[in-house]
């Protein structure tokens, strides 16, 4: 049975979660895929430091040029967030022959060009399903399964988070400080939200889907965002009496000819199907011309939700390794 080589950048929520799908589920992987998976190597900052996960001894590496440059090493997965040194490693494994998977929303939405052009030029593939909406497959939805459609429309709730702030403030009266200090003691909210509560998030996963759907350039700078640190109580209640609830839509249709992406809240009647979507889970509704309307909903983020893409994705760069 072949082996295939794969390394690790990051061993965070992510990271831990890809671990313990591969070390768990590896049989029935290997039976599936008919290839073996074997985790060579992972990077982290402080390999001392006290970890959910045991690692086999001499695993753990802080030196990235160490994995980059070694041959038998054939798939390099990035989970370590953020822009740099993420999207450095992830050209730099490009440019070394490696096949890469990436669950890095901000660096594709912000890189992606350069990013997609480096594996071109090496002939090599990136995936990144888990980039946009954790467990949720869209990605592999709009890159195969709806192929056979023009896409039409694509509306979503993108960030659980926000989804789980206004849920609270829905279901419970919560103000949105106190329902986002709910959040942050749960772990669905960073010590630092703005990237969520101010729609930046939802826009970098939107930017992703457009460019898949519609063919646009990534630039999520163009997309008009707007987070929910201005809704209030207030709010909550009109729409409730009128029979409507809000939810931070990420949107993206062709206008008269033109493409209208935006990241605001909305008012939804509670008969939309993602009206019924509350806490932190996501939902992306896809309009094609043939298929007409679809929906894919789940879990978003999460160690495992977004793992088990992860993983998907390792497999399927593995088939084309092996």
């Amino acid at each position: 049975m072949k082996k295939v080589r794969v390394a690790l950048l990051g061993l965070g929520t992510v990271g831990t979660g890809t671990w313990k799908i591969l070390r768990d589920n590896g049989p029935m992987i290997e039976e599936k895929a008919g290839c073996c998976l074997e985790v060579a190597r992972v990077l982290v900052k402080n390999p001392e430091k006290k970890r959910a996960v045991e690692l086999p001894e001499g695993i753990l590496t802080t030196d990235f040029e160490s994995i980059v440059a070694d041959p038998s090493i054939d798939i390099i997965v990035e989970v370590i967030g953020g822009i740099e040194p993420a999207r450095d490693y992830i050209i730099r494994a490009l440019q070394a022959g490696k096949q890469v998977v990436t669950a890095n929303k901000a660096v594709l939405a912000q890189h992606g060009s350069d990013i997609f052009a480096a594996a071109d030029a090496q002939r090599r593939t990136i995936k990144y399903e888990a980039s946009v909406c954790g467990g949720i497959p869209i990605i592999s939805a709009l890159q195969q399964s709806l192929l056979s459609n023009a896409i039409l429309e694509i509306t979503g709730i993108l960030n659980g988070t926000t989804n789980y702030i206004l849920t609270r403030m829905t279901e419970s009266g919560k103000d949105f400080d106190t329902a986002l200090k709910e959040a942050q003691g749960l772990g669905y909210a960073e010590a630092d939200p703005a990237a969520d509560v101010m729609g930046v998030d939802a826009a970098n996963k939107l930017a992703i889907l457009a460019y898949l759907a519609f063919g646009l350039k990534l630039d999520v700078k163009s997309i008009q965002t707007e987070g929910i640190t201005g809704v209030t109580q207030r709010d909550i209640a009109a729409a409730r009496e009128a029979d409507f609830c809000i939810k931070l839509l990420a949107s993206a249709k062709k206008i008269n000819g033109t493409y209208r992406l935006k990241v605001c809240p909305e008012v939804i009647p509670l008969n939309h199907p993602l009206a019924g979507v509350s806490g932190v889970n996501n939902a992306v509704l896809v309009k094609g011309n043939a298929v007409n309307e679809l929906m894919f909903y789940g879990q978003g983020a999460g160690e495992m939700p977004t793992g088990s893409a992860v993983v998907s994705d390792i497999i399927a760069l593995a088939l084309q390794v092996a």
